[in-house]
């Protein structure tokens, strides 16, 4: 990457309305590096859970960012994966997506220490280039000057369709009713914390991704992001 057209795109919204997925193509055609913010945490929830420590303990949890050495690099594996998640050299790229993480995460991320303890190394990555960053609070908390933001929005029935297609690819059966359920109270969970709850930034751009193709959004915002300086001055990109 070159750090003379440094740039942020911060793509916000809730559980599986495409962020990753519509992050990891932007990034691909800008040649640029996708940070999903979200791993981070579902890194120290993996750890929590194995240690036995309580998705409430914030002082434990806080003090556990300290001990463990999270890495997030280019896919190494092709395997579906839009990059790779090492703890301690661990792969647990996957292992940070099973259905036990997802329902544990959102009670880890709420805690101000926690969130704290995370925002210096999101906020390293995401000044140290040419980055697209999905995540839930990127536009508004992490990354609040970013030069794009977007917030990438979808039905709940939609999204549990989704998860479930995805989970499925991973062996794991679950029903869309118990997926809703449980999106809708992290959801729930997400909007109303305290600590930076899951909103759009006033200045983003609104997409909602029902019934449309990856395709489409990533050519709507490869145009938006054309308008960013330092993509300009190396032309538009390809859509």
């Amino acid at each position: 990457m070159d750090n003379l057209g440094k740039f942020v795109i911060a793509i916000d919204g809730p559980a599986a309305s495409g962020k990753s997925t519509v992050a990891a193509e932007i990034a691909d055609q800008l040649d640029a590096l996708m940070f999903d913010t979200g791993a981070v945490y579902r890194v120290l929830t993996l750890v929590a859970l194995a240690r036995g420590v309580s998705p409430d303990d914030e002082d434990e949890l806080a003090e556990l960012i300290d001990k463990i050495d999270i890495a997030i690099t280019t896919p190494s594996v092709d395997d579906g994966r839009q990059y790779d998640v090492y703890i301690d050299d661990a792969d647990v790229t996957w292992a940070i997506r099973d259905p036990e993480v997802d329902r544990a995460v959102s009670p880890v991320s709420v805690h101000a220490r926690v969130r704290a303890g995370l925002l210096e190394l999101q906020r390293k990555i995401g000044n140290s280039g040419q980055v697209v960053m999905p995540g839930r609070d990127v536009g508004t908390v992490v990354m609040p000057d970013a030069d794009l933001k977007i917030w990438l929005d979808a039905s709940l029935n939609e999204r549990a369709r989704r998860r479930r297609a995805e989970l499925l690819e991973r062996g794991i059966d679950l029903s869309v009713e118990e997926i809703r359920e449980s999106m809708r109270q992290r959801d729930q969970r997400d909007a109303s914390r305290s600590e930076a709850p899951m909103e759009p930034s006033p200045d983003a751009v609104v997409i909602q991704t029902d019934g449309r193709e990856i395709e489409d959004v990533v050519k709507q915002i490869l145009q938006l992001a054309s308008l960013i300086p330092a993509i300009a001055e190396e032309g538009s990109p390809s859509s």
